[in-house]
């Protein structure tokens, strides 16, 4: 949370572009993600001198209040990213210390956060890491005991024993976060689960080190690597399951990266088909044809839902469109697909030509397959693509884009999840009813709104997944606006009016009654959101799998209701 929490701040301040920026020290023990903020132009201060202008952000390692007074005293816009939990410990410190106990700190003397907490000492503190060290301890009458946050949990309870020992009054604060302490024992767990643990962080990362320490301590051969290039990919090889863990400053792109090497090693037990099978899936998701499925059967379950038999050429006019439109604005928008998913990014880079080849074939048949349907549906889908293509393009001259915030439309915050979803209302909902010969305006608005409603809450779920990632490219998408809670409990209330459509529409006859039936790709939305919501779902192939999965389930059912009329 801490390190999470440091990093949105930073980037947070850094996006506005309103100045010079730098950390007090190393935001986090991470080369790969000091890069990655050096690219953004946050610079790494050791040294208050060092900066002479702009914003000092503290690191959520917290610092000794001595240099807080010095940065009080500076000209600098501070912003404050020490840990809660952190701070919290400063604060037992500094209380006890002030009632005359000797604060002992459990944890490595040379890490930043152990250094911050000295401070709150007035140069009592001691530091120990080892219960060997307590017979070190100068004999006090009053002790307080707390833990680095990151510190190991075994180790900081046998140093507790032998405290307890010799200091039978001593004061015990067992300060070590819960992120940390959980994220260790699911280690030991996963450990029981596996032939090999892989660990991903920085090799100066404390809480990193804790977890390779706690691999090991179980017994199984451990692999600590920083990125996909150092995997011992012949050693792998030999083992049938790989357990995955990573550093609380690892980002998930790093994590993925490494994911996706392993999952390219061939292990001498699988199979030749279930190699094929795995890649013939990862093409059609990457290549975003499901998605295009999926909208190609939720337009079919539409036409259901007006009590008439669908007409293949307006399900195919969606799949060509929607195909079209996210094969090429995802090579528009190349900076967040880098950190949120690498794989398909690497993905479009190695299929660079045959995918843009495919979008522009796309774009031309359903502008012939919108001439056939008549002059209003080709003008209409001719307005689609222009809009759909000047999405991700610059739209205000050159020569006054200096005087605004937003020159694209997809800069505008959350345009991204409301304009993918009007414009798959639109090519679903919309254009079919301009081949009608009476349109029935109040089903059309109803149409229109449940498949406002589904991709609305599609395009958010994605988001929510991708969080980092746009982040770190400063794209302001509903989560990073309204907050993950907030976003969360907006799609709630999306899906329940969705449901009040569905289920009260067919009671005065405006929709078929397999709007019932349709009901269920609904709830799995519902599903989907109530599994992320309680931390049961993380970004990946699978995830996105069972979302588009839901759409295609909308056509299924619709292909066995058309059947059984």
């Amino acid at each position: 949370m801490g390190v999470r929490r440091a990093m949105e701040m930073v980037l947070t301040e850094a996006n506005k572009k309103e100045g010079p920026i730098a950390t007090y020290g190393p935001l986090i023990h991470n080369k790969q993600v000091l890069e990655l903020l050096e690219s953004k132009q946050v610079k790494v201060a050791n040294d208050l001198s060092e900066v002479k202008e702009g914003t000092l952000l503290i690191r959520a390692h917290g610092i000794p209040p001595s240099q807080r007074k010095a940065l009080k005293a500076s000209n600098l816009k501070i912003i404050d990213a020490t840990c809660p939990r952190v701070a919290r410990v400063q604060a037992i410190i500094r209380y006890h210390t002030n009632k005359g106990y000797t604060p002992v700190i459990v944890g490595d003397k040379d890490h930043a956060e152990v250094i911050g907490l000295m401070g709150y000492g007035d140069g009592l503190a001691h530091v120990i890491s080892d219960p060997s060290e307590v017979n070190q301890l100068p004999d006090v009458d009053k002790m307080v005991v707390v833990a680095q946050t990151t510190q190991n949990e075994q180790t900081f309870q046998r140093v507790v024993d032998a405290v307890r020992q010799r200091f039978p009054d001593a004061l015990i604060f067992n300060t070590i976060c819960d992120a940390t302490r959980n994220r260790q024992e699911e280690v030991r767990s996963l450990a029981e689960q596996v032939d090999a643990i892989v660990v991903v962080g920085g090799y100066h990362s404390g809480n990193t080190q804790r977890l390779v320490q706690v691999a090991k301590a179980v017994g199984r051969p451990t692999f600590h690597v920083e990125t996909e290039k150092e995997l011992d990919k012949e050693a792998l090889a030999a083992m049938d399951v790989i357990g995955v863990t990573a550093g609380a400053s690892t980002p998930n792109w790093l994590i993925k990266d490494v994911v996706q090497e392993i999952e390219s090693i061939q292990s001498r037990r699988e199979t030749y088909m279930g190699r094929w099978i795995k890649m013939a899936f990862k093409f059609l998701l990457f290549s975003n044809f499901l998605v295009a499925a999926g909208a190609f059967s939720f337009s079919y379950a539409i036409s259901t839902l007006m009590d008439k038999k669908p007409d293949i050429l307006f399900p195919m006019l969606t799949f060509l469109y929607i195909y079209a439109m996210h094969v090429l604005n995802r090579f528009l928008d190349k900076g967040a697909s880098t950190y949120n998913d690498p794989e398909r990014a690497h993905f479009y880079q190695k299929h660079r030509f045959f995918l843009i080849i495919t979008g522009v074939l796309a774009i031309l048949g359903s502008l012939v397959i919108g001439a056939y349907l008549g002059f209003n549906v080709f003008s209409a889908m001719v307005g689609m693509n222009i809009l759909g293509i000047i999405y991700s393009f610059n739209i205000v001259p050159i020569r006054i884009q200096h005087l605004l915030r937003y020159t694209k439309i997809k800069d505008i915050p959350g345009s991204k999840t409301l304009a993918e979803a009007i414009a798959w209302a639109v090519v679903i909902a919309g254009i079919p009813s301009l081949a009608m010969e009476q349109i029935e305006w109040l089903a059309a608005l109803i149409m229109f709104y449940i498949v406002l409603s589904m991709a609305y809450i599609r395009s958010a779920f994605f988001e929510l997944l991708q969080v980092q990632g746009d982040m770190i490219v400063g794209v302001e998408s509903l989560p990073l606006i309204l907050g993950e809670k907030k976003t969360i409990f907006l799609l709630k209330c999306v899906i329940l009016s969705a449901a009040v459509f569905f289920l009260v529409s067919p009671l005065f006859k405006l929709i078929s009654p397999f709007s019932y039936i349709l009901v269920l790709p609904l709830l799995s939305f519902a599903y989907c959101l109530w599994k992320y919501e309680k931390g049961f779902v993380s970004p990946g192939p699978r995830v996105e799998f069972l979302l588009e999965g839901t759409l295609l389930l909308g056509g299924l059912f619709a292909f066995i209701w058309q059947g059984l009329l």
